[in-house]
This record gives structure tokens, C-alpha cells and sequence, in this order.
């Protein structure tokens, strides 16, 4: 996989909850060299059309991967599998009751879950997109991976000296510490 790791996209969907008891579905397209969210959607009904103009969204103004790795959703149809092929890439589908096959995206859905979701009431759709925004920004700019050497999926240049003042991001919850010079 190492070898090929600048090719593979993975994709999967989560339900959130709102407070008037509906469910939203949202889509996700992440990147698995460094770990970037190159795409998200939301939802109340995802259909194989919508799925597929997702997809024709994430690499409307990217290079296509050359693999992607999907689970045996139902959303997944005839369209979406049409637009995959179109756009010259092959799908790699895990097996049935194996999340761990799709790991990178499933570990962004639960980090999505502790450092965000599981602290706030979604309203709606728009309030869900606004949270998700704002935490995808956080999650690129300032979140930090072990499996990039702790640096951010958007590498950020690391100050030595200074003293260390923390900023709250996505409305308080995370928060990230930077040096800044006197």
C-alpha cells in the first residue's frame, strides 16, 4: 500500500442526528497520503446520483486517484460506479462488516465524532455544513498526525522560540497552541 499510497482516495458515510430527530447522511472523500478531507457532503436522502455528482465534485479541479476504496453501501449504484469509471478510476470495495479495511476513513469519522459531533446538537442541514467547515479547517491547519510525523496534513512551519498562547477553533472546542515571538 506504501507504494501507492499518493493514488488511493477513500470515501464512506456517517449519520448525524438533528434536533428535530431527523438523520442527515454525510459523505466524505479523504486523501490517504496526507490524510486531507479533499471533499464532504450532506444530506437527508443520498441517492446513487447524488453520490456520483459528489464524486464528480471532489476532482473537478484535481487529478482523479487511481484507486478508491469504498464500502458495499447501497448508495453506491449503477451511476456512481458509471462516473468512477469515467473518470479512469478503479474501485477497490472491502468486504462486507469490515470497517477496518477502510481505516483512514474511518478513523476521521470517529475523530469527527469525539472532537466535535459528540459536543454540540445539530440543528439542520446548514448548521451541520457550518460545523463541518470549520472543523475541517481545524482537522487541515492544525490537527496533528503521528503517521505525518506529527505535522498537519497542511505542513505549517514550527517555531522554537516564543512564548505559547493556545486559540480556541471550531467555536472553543479543540484548541491549538502556537509560539509567537515577543
Amino acid at each position: 500500500m506504501q507504494n501507492h499510497i499518493e493514488g488511493i482516495v477513500a470515501t464512506d458515510f456517517f449519520t448525524v442526528p438533528t434536533v428535530s430527530l431527523g438523520v442527515l447522511f454525510v459523505f466524505i472523500v479523504l486523501e490517504h497520503q496526507r490524510r486531507k478531507v479533499l471533499h464532504f457532503g450532506v444530506t437527508e436522502h443520498p441517492t446513487a446520483r447524488w453520490v456520483a455528482q459528489q464524486i464528480a465534485e471532489a476532482f473537478a479541479e484535481r487529478d482523479a486517484p487511481r484507486y478508491l476504496v469504498r464500502d458495499h453501501d447501497a448508495s453506491y449504484g449503477d451511476e456512481f460506479r458509471r462516473r468512477i469509471q469515467s473518470l479512469g478510476i478503479q474501485e477497490v470495495i472491502t468486504a462486507a462488516r469490515s470497517p477496518w479495511q477502510n481505516a483512514f476513513a474511518e478513523r476521521l469519522i470517529g475523530s469527527i465524532r469525539r472532537e466535535c459531533l459528540d459536543h454540540v446538537v445539530v440543528l439542520n442541514e446548514r448548521h451541520l455544513r457550518r460545523l463541518l467547515r470549520s472543523y475541517f479547517s481545524y482537522y487541515h491547519r492544525s490537527r496533528t498526525h503521528l503517521a505525518l510525523a506529527k505535522d498537519a496534513p497542511e505542513s505549517r512551519a514550527v517555531l522554537s522560540q516564543g512564548t505559547i498562547i493556545s486559540i480556541p477553533q471550531v467555536g472553543g472546542l479543540p484548541r491549538r497552541y502556537e509560539r509567537r515571538v515577543a
